[in-house]
């Protein structure tokens, strides 16, 4: 039977001071919330049901391009009411039951696995991750019997003095038998220092009707970490760039400094990249093997092929072939293909442009809405006035054309194959092949004119 998970997201997140949904806020650029549910379908999971009521409209709107079910918890009753919902949204579950909390991003998919894995391979009725915590306030207590069996988890605002000491923490994820689940979630009742339906209740009811329940220890104690505040996101977001920068490096890839690294969950990277400092990696970006990344590049939604230098740039929805150059301070926009060999060089600014093979864009341009062919040499301070404020128009720019510097091209407009450019032209009609344009006015000379008006300054002055 498949498993469901039930990811409980409707807290307001009060202490993060924010308009923005707590689950919502990003972690290495992904929102908090899609991290726990990333890992859940990578740890088997087929179905994912997101609990949601503070700030719903805005977590469902970020959502709505995940396969997910959503329940509304409009008011927050406590964890056990916010399963409630969830099931009232997807009617009975006969398989595993899988609940996972949304502001605790740090959970893997191994983990997850393994929960689904024990609640089969054991028939319990609940199989609960726990961790031993070197300071477990806080957390609730998992309360063992003298055989070490899990007897009950007791909510710390509701512990007695005498277990105070428990170090064994409830990390707030679960493995349900679905039937069983169903059958006692409706014996759940409020009667605690919070007035709250409390998940971990059904424990005790388990233990006390002869099922089954296994405690689960986590390999990784950073697994049970809740994001509650801004200071615990960038402590979330610390552990997780470690762990991904580790995974990384142990496949091949250098970082002189990976803590100045930061790189999402689903970038790949090739062996014998070398990543500099203050490289930041994100979103569905691909980076090929035997690449210089770096120092203070911002690489995001991209394709970067083998052997690539980008230095000191910005790099956004677009794909570099092998071998390609670019920076340094370079911004290349979403749209970008740039052909194997080619270059952005110092201060370019590239958007919605395909370059050949070979060509060259080397410093201080923009280059908009254009279509540059092989082998072709772009010139300083070349310009593609691309908007005439209503609409973008394209320029097409032939294989081994030479674009002077400081060419101001109007489109729409054509530059044949081999044609050149005079520097300082602006280029309003199409320039046939292998043809020279120039475009400007007569130059006047007036001699001793500079002279003789620092002599009438003097003159003035006195």
């Amino acid at each position: 039977m498949t498993a469901t998970a039930l990811i409980l997201a409707a807290g307001e997140g009060t202490r993060m001071k924010s308009a923005l949904p707590k689950v919502a806020h990003a972690i290495l650029g992904v929102p908090m919330v899609m991290h726990v549910i990333t890992a859940a379908r990578r740890g088997g999971v087929d179905d994912v049901v997101v609990v949601t009521g503070h700030g719903a409209d805005a977590v469902e709107s970020m959502l709505a391009e995940e396969a997910v079910t959503f329940a509304r918890q409009e008011r927050q009753l406590g964890t056990g009411h916010a399963v409630m919902c969830a099931l009232e949204a997807t009617g009975r579950i006969d398989g595993p039951v899988v609940v996972l909390a949304g502001d605790v991003p740090l959970v893997r998919p191994e983990t997850i696995a393994r929960l689904v894995d024990t609640q089969r391979r054991t028939g319990a009725a609940c199989v609960l991750l726990t961790a031993v915590f070197p300071d477990p306030a806080g957390y609730g207590r998992v309360i063992r019997d003298a055989a070490g069996s899990v007897t009950a988890i007791i909510e710390h605002k509701d512990l007695p003095d005498e277990l105070l000491c428990v170090a064994e923490g409830n990390v707030g994820m679960y493995c349900f038998d679905g039937p069983a689940l169903h059958a006692h979630l409706d014996r759940l009742n409020p009667s605690n220092t919070q007035g709250e339906f409390y998940l971990t209740d059904l424990i005790a009811l388990f233990v006390a009707e002869g099922l089954r329940v296994e405690a689960m220890i986590a390999d990784d104690v950073d697994e049970s970490y809740g994001v509650n505040s801004r200071v615990q996101l960038a402590e979330a977001t610390k552990v997780l760039q470690r762990r991904i920068n580790r995974e990384h490096m142990r496949a091949g890839v250098t970082m002189t400094d990976p803590d100045l690294v930061w790189v999402g969950p689903g970038v790949t990277i090739g062996r014998d990249t070398v990543i500099e400092p203050m490289t930041q990696l994100h979103g569905d970006t691909h980076i090929g093997e035997a690449c210089l990344l770096g120092p203070d590049t911002r690489i995001t939604d991209s394709a970067v092929g083998d052997g690539c230098t980008i230095d000191s740039s910005i790099v956004t929805g677009s794909r570099l072939g092998e071998g390609v150059t670019v920076g340094p301070r370079a911004y290349l926009r979403q749209g970008t293909v740039m052909g194997s060999g080619s270059k952005a060089g110092t201060s370019v600014e590239l958007k919605n442009v395909r370059i050949g093979e070979r060509s060259k864009v080397p410093h201080l341009s923009y280059i908009g809405d254009a279509d540059i062919g092989t082998d072709a040499n772009i010139g300083a301070g070349t310009i593609t006035c691309n908007y005439d404020g209503f609409r973008k128009h394209r320029t097409t720019i032939g294989d081994g054309a030479f674009i002077g510097s400081d060419t101001m091209l109007i489109a729409p407009v054509r530059v044949g194959s081999g044609a050149v450019t005079g520097a300082g032209s602006a280029i309003s009609h199409d320039v046939p092949a292998d043809a020279l344009a120039v475009e400007r006015t007569v130059q006047e000379t007036f001699e001793g004119w500079a002279a003789a008006r620092r002599a009438a300054n003097e003159q003035g002055d006195r």
